[in-house]
């Protein structure tokens, strides 16, 4: 695509970042990108955005089909229609800009394969962190194998309703219901409160990071659903706050492990005032410490303004290298890494099924109970089913690079 031509965009989706998306494209008149066809599930659904009725279809073959559109954006809910799409568009060597983490997340690698079989280029920084250029920056600026952490919060629904909780001294079901009011959580909130969304961005960012793609079955997921008034007065009189965080990070120089879970923060760190819908990325390298990226990580506008970002880079003929895939010696993954968590629950016999190295501190009382114990992350996943038993809660306690802190 040369710098000249007008990009002639073909929009799958007109939900909320869709609409986002058609709002940002008309006050970005230096882009020389304008919206051909949009393609709904139902043209005549109510919107509170309205575009040109003539840009509207529900036939997808109409924009696929058409010789003048020179670059799909794909943001639809659903993965399988986003996946058919996608790769339908890179077969027919049309460039893509993506916003759906759980696609892009499960299918990496066959996505990898096709841009470079047909010639084109899929970009996606809008799937991580909203507004937050982090997939970029980890492809091009940190182009080395210095690189030792990513680590944040990349949810910003999950985030806002923990602010609730400990800045205005929400309860935890008010703060979801206001969270949903607002549009931060969907009616069926799960996606967010359980880690799903934060472990897809972080597959992500783990690709752009240190070049392995790990497929999200084998990482540990554990979100905030079953936080209770318990675990939040105990972080209190800790002085802490409870945030949901996802990391990546090499525990030596050859292998490295990640996971998402609730985690411990305290006053001294960069995430600790991270609040409300708003991500925050702490990136970690043996010659430079801590750099943090903070921004809105969710919405209609600053989502779409990182699309609009990927609509510009293809204009400049720009596309992810996965250049560190390509290198000689690549980190492996593992799981055998101890970590520190708080685990408290109801049923008495529950860490007597759960293999802890040593344990720390007990706490037994006639309502709730807690241990903070050591236990090896291949544990943690084996441990799964008994980890969502009725009464349970699990966070880590951080141990990584506290002697840098």
């Amino acid at each position: 695509m040369s710098i000249e031509q007008t990009i002639n965009i073909g929009l799958f989706g007109f939900g909320t970042v869709g609409q986002g998306i058609y709002q940002v494209m008309k006050r970005a008149t230096n882009a020389h990108a304008v919206i051909r066809r949009i393609c709904v599930r139902d043209i005549n659904k109510p919107r509170k955005v309205t575009p040109e009725p003539e840009l509207l279809t529900d036939d997808e073959s109409l924009i696929l089909n058409d010789p003048d559109i020179n670059l799909i954006v794909e943001v639809v809910d659903s993965p399988e229609a986003s996946y058919r799409i996608v790769t339908s568009a890179l077969r027919k060597g049309i460039p893509v800009v993506s916003g759906n983490k759980a696609m892009i997340a499960r299918h990496l690698p066959e996505l990898i394969d096709l841009q470079r079989r047909y010639d084109t280029a899929l970009l996606y920084d809008a799937s991580s962190c909203g507004s937050i250029p982090v997939i970029r920056n980890l492809e091009e600026y940190y182009d080395n194998d210095l690189l030792l952490e990513v680590k944040g919060i990349l949810n910003g629904s999950s985030n806002y309703i923990l602010s609730r909780v400990f800045d205005h001294n929400e309860e935890y079901a008010d703060a979801l219901r206001r969270a949903q009011e607002l549009g931060f959580a969907e009616s069926d909130p799960s996606f967010d409160i359980e880690g799903f969304d934060s472990l897809f961005k972080l597959i992500i960012i783990t690709v752009h990071a240190l070049g392995v793609y790990v497929a999200p079955d084998r990482i540990f997921t554990y979100g905030i659903s079953s936080l209770s008034s318990f675990d939040i007065q105990y972080a209190r009189e800790k002085r802490m706050k409870i945030k949901l965080v996802a990391q990546v990070v090499k525990v030596e120089p050859s292998k490295f492990t990640m996971f998402v879970m609730p985690e411990f923060v305290s006053p001294s760190k960069y995430i600790y005032s991270v609040d409300d819908e708003y991500n925050g990325v702490v990136i970690r390298g043996e010659c430079y410490d801590r750099q943090f990226m903070f921004g809105k990580g969710a919405g209609s506008l600053p989502t779409a303004s990182s699309i609009l970002s990927d609509v510009m880079a293809r204009r400049h003929g720009y596309r992810y290298e996965y250049k560190k895939m390509n290198y000689l010696e690549l980190p492996g993954y593992t799981t055998d890494v101890e970590l520190r968590v708080y685990l408290r629950f109801t049923d008495r016999m529950l860490p007597d099924s759960m293999p802890f190295v040593r344990i720390n501190e007990t706490y037994i009382s006639e309502h709730n109970n807690y241990i903070i114990g050591d236990i090896l992350l291949s544990d943690l996943i084996a441990c799964r089913d008994l980890l969502s038993s009725p009464g349970t809660f699990i966070a880590n306690i951080p141990r990584f690079f506290l002697d840098k802190d």
